[in-house]
């Protein structure tokens, strides 16, 4: 990890320098990288024990590196969930493609999360070149073992050892809570030793509003077609918790790129937005603890994804 990364981490938190008293106590940081779709999201939300980034089935469901923590009485991992692995086709496409890459260098173990499969694509022969670049330790996750038998396993394991020279090889489930407390084991072994970065009670750095933003994003996910989501973002234009503290108003535009995708978003007598926003309000409440008045827009940007000053205002910074 960075020296500045570091710093900031540990500013950050509240007491990072008593780090549970241990000397043999050990903290780093452990990048989550992978194609699409493999589970990096719901793999990072399980070890943590809460949900923080967002999943769908859809590509590019993960746009920036998100951070969360994991603390106990032996150790504190950062995870650093990255976007998927994918040919940039956009501007967007190419941030999220140097976020997912320059995130290699920057951690002290890679997760890399592969399916249980005896096959691979363009995206994860472009991941393992990637490997030989950093002289970051690489451990092999496979994910999703619930969907083979032990054969099936045993040979995705075999495949992938004849690809690349791994550090480990864990299997989990990620869905099903198999092996993962043998990866948080396994993750442990390559931390460092050194003070906690961050208090016991922190779960992520990123703020409350670019949470929602990314529940409501989520929703619009799961909820639109194929061609859509690709081309929207959340801005939060209001949140504030009333006087009585008892609910938040939380006020989000929906941007999209053609006036034919604001129609889809918005559906037939509004019925697809309302959808999006009473899914999104019940993710929003759970995470907040209080009830939630959402009210969502939606706005045309026409080609946002290629404009630089657009992705700034949506919250892809470069320079984060």
């Amino acid at each position: 990890m960075t020296d500045l990364d570091r710093m900031m981490a540990q500013a950050f938190g509240k007491d990072v320098s008593e780090s549970a008293g241990k000397a043999d106590y050990k903290a780093g940081f452990a990048a989550i990288i992978g194609r699409p779709n493999v589970g990096k999201s719901t793999l990072m939300n399980h070890l943590i024990g809460q949900k923080i980034a967002i999943t769908s089935r859809k590509a590019q469901t993960t746009r920036n590196r998100i951070k969360t923590v994991y603390t106990d009485d032996d150790a504190q991992i950062v995870f650093l969930d990255t976007p998927g692995i994918n040919k940039a086709r956009n501007k967007l496409g190419e941030y999220m493609l140097k976020t997912a890459t320059g995130t290699l260098s920057d951690c002290d173990v890679i997760l890399f999360i592969v399916e249980p499969v005896t096959y691979s694509g363009a995206g994860e022969r472009q991941i393992m070149e990637m490997f030989d670049k950093v002289n970051t330790p690489v451990i092999l996750v496979i994910n999703k073992t619930d969907t083979v038998d032990e054969k099936g396993v045993f040979e995705a394991i075999e495949y992938y050892k004849a690809l690349y020279d791994f550090a480990e090889i864990v299997p989990v489930s990620a869905l099903k809570s198999r092996n993962t407390g043998e990866l948080i084991k396994v993750i442990k072994s390559y931390m460092p030793y050194g003070h906690r970065f961050y208090d016991e009670d922190t779960v992520t750095d990123q703020p409350e509003r670019q949470i929602v933003a990314e529940m409501i994003r989520e929703q619009a996910l799961r909820q639109l077609d194929d061609e859509v989501p690709h081309g929207i973002a959340v801005m939060i234009d209001r949140m504030k918790l009333r006087e009585d503290g008892g609910i938040y108003d939380i006020d989000a535009t929906i941007i999209c790129e053609r006036e034919g995708h604001k129609g889809i978003i918005i559906g037939k007598q509004g019925q697809s937005l309302k959808k999006i926003g009473s899914a999104a309000r019940v993710s929003i409440e759970n995470m907040l603890e209080t009830k939630v008045n959402l009210k969502l827009w939606v706005k045309v940007k026409k080609d946002w994804r290629d404009s630089d000053v657009n992705l700034k205002n949506f919250g892809y910074k470069e320079d984060e």
